[in-house]
């Protein structure tokens, strides 16, 4: 490896499983100290247990890294206060968050429960915030101390976040939301050196493996385009050094594929200068549907 973390002090949230425990893999083998946070819970958020987290610190233990488990829930105050606590106690220094914990509830909207709405909203937005809002006031304070950071954050988003998912209401809501934070984020933070982007993955992991069980690795290359591995180069640049002046940015991974999304941005316009009538609002809105670029279909919509 290239060391491309050396020195550098990461969190992984949700890095138990899946995409989280192949990002500490990889950012570890990359030379970075990481701190593993995860629950432990379900596929559907109940339950609890730091036993996956331990299970990764152990595996990076044995290759010869360095990294220590939190077990603390990252939608809370407490959890996501420790959970930095922990990075600078335990190594004496944060350089990188990546905040990648998730599950899902999902149901179509007319079956959609209030509660439903709320775990998922509070897993995936309330604990990107939390350790977010944490990290950047340590990261504020340092810079006012004297010590700017070449601090990094690595948000997760997806593209239902991005184009919407049939059956996913309440996890395309926070996945959108969360884009939403990071460019307010970027904005805010750039001032004390802290560099804030996100990624919408595509991975063979728990909450998508009914979707790409079918999509295994080529036969005549081996390469796995689905395995959760692929995304995490992309996580250990952006977490490093290396990303410097890149903020505010959106990418889609997927296999051997990085694409920079654009997001939105004006389209065709009409200024008539003065209030429109409603008929007259409506004419203009179909005369600059016809100049727009179709949008790109729901996932699942037929």
């Amino acid at each position: 490896m290239s060391g491309l973390c050396s020195e550098r002090v990461a969190i992984v949230t949700g890095s138990g499983r899946g995409l989280g425990r192949a990002h500490a893999l990889a950012l570890a083998a990359e030379g970075a100290k990481v701190v593993v946070n995860d629950l432990g819970v379900g596929l559907d958020g109940t339950g609890s247990g730091t036993g996956p987290a331990q299970l990764v610190v152990d595996e990076i233990v044995a290759r010869g890294g360095q990294a220590v488990a939190h077990g603390g829930d990252i939608a809370t105050t407490d959890g996501a206060a420790s959970l930095i606590r922990a990075a600078v106690e335990t190594y004496g220094r944060l350089d990188t968050l990546v905040n990648n914990a998730g599950f899902l509830r999902d149901r179509m909207l007319v079956h959609l429960g209030e509660d439903d709405w709320d775990a998922v909203m509070r897993v995936h937005l309330k604990g990107h915030f939390l350790p977010l809002k944490y990290a950047a006031a340590h990261w504020r304070a340092e810079a006012k101390a004297g010590r700017a950071p070449a601090a990094r954050v690595v948000n997760t988003s997806s593209g239902a976040g991005l184009l919407g998912s049939v059956g996913q209401g309440n996890y395309s809501a926070a996945k959108a939301g969360i884009i939403g934070l990071t460019l307010v984020a970027a904005a805010e933070m750039g001032r004390y050196g802290v560099l804030v982007n996100a990624i919408a993955p595509a991975a063979r992991t728990r909450m998508t493996e009914a979707t790409f069980a079918e999509t295994m690795a080529a036969p005549d290359t081996g390469f796995d385009a689905m395995a959760p591995e692929n995304v995490s180069p992309l996580v250990v640049w952006l977490g490093s050094s290396a990303s410097a002046g890149v903020t505010g940015r959106v990418f889609e991974a997927e296999g051997g594929r990085i694409t920079v999304m654009e997001g939105w941005r004006p389209g065709p316009t009409a200024d008539k200068g003065a209030r429109w009538s409603p008929a007259g609002a409506g004419e203009a809105a179909l005369k600059l549907l016809a100049e727009a670029r179709v949008p790109e279909p729901v996932y699942g919509a037929r």
